[in-house]
């Protein structure tokens, strides 16, 4: 397993100056090292921590919680098969579209991880998961690329309108709350 970063970060990694590193580039002495489509420069580099798993399930509500551990058990066996040591288990239930998830949270946060297994990307998150990729620290295992059924599609789409709604008459609320009061402030 490596890590894929720019000549910049390399060569701060390294701690040497950007043109030390474009020179030894230059000169091939950078194996890993390639240039992308866009011209940029990318290093990949051997990662030296020891692998650590993480198998993460999520269903939308408490209600699923037979799929929640029916999901995460064929994970884990996916894990085994591969012959992965599950390092973590974690299970949690929530929307795909909530970005306040504890467990999930505490999963980016972990610097340790280098690999989360997860059933369905959707199990992740809802949107976004090419930059969600793009952006954490580890590799991201995706058992089956199979779309979730609707009943969950449907949960995330009331949770969806319900956070729009919300949020739509709290700004409202404060629209009035704001109007008084410079009324009042008027009025003294």
């Amino acid at each position: 397993m490596g890590v894929n970063m720019k000549l910049s970060q390399y060569a701060k990694q390294n701690d040497i100056c950007y043109r030390t590193a474009w020179n030894r580039y230059k000169a091939g002495k950078i194996n890993s090292a390639y240039q992308d489509e866009n011209g940029t420069i990318h290093v990949l580099v051997k990662d030296n921590r020891p692998e650590y798993t993480v198998v993460y399930a999520r269903v939308s509500s408490s209600e699923n919680k037979s799929n929640l551990k029916s999901q995460s058990k064929r994970v884990q066996e996916f894990c085994s098969a591969n012959g992965w040591v599950i390092n973590e288990v974690i299970e949690e239930c929530g929307s795909g579209l909530n970005d306040t998830r504890k467990k999930f949270i505490s999963i980016l946060r972990n610097k340790n991880i280098t690999r989360v297994v997860v059933e369905h990307k959707d199990r992740l998150v809802r949107f976004g998961f090419n930059m969600l990729k793009e952006l954490v620290h580890f590799d991201i295992v995706i058992i089956n690329e199979v779309v979730e059924d609707e009943k969950d599609l449907m949960q995330d789409f009331v949770s969806l309108v319900t956070s729009f709604t919300a949020r739509l008459y709290g700004k409202r609320r404060t629209k009035r709350a704001t109007e008084k009061l410079i009324k009042e402030l008027k009025e003294c």
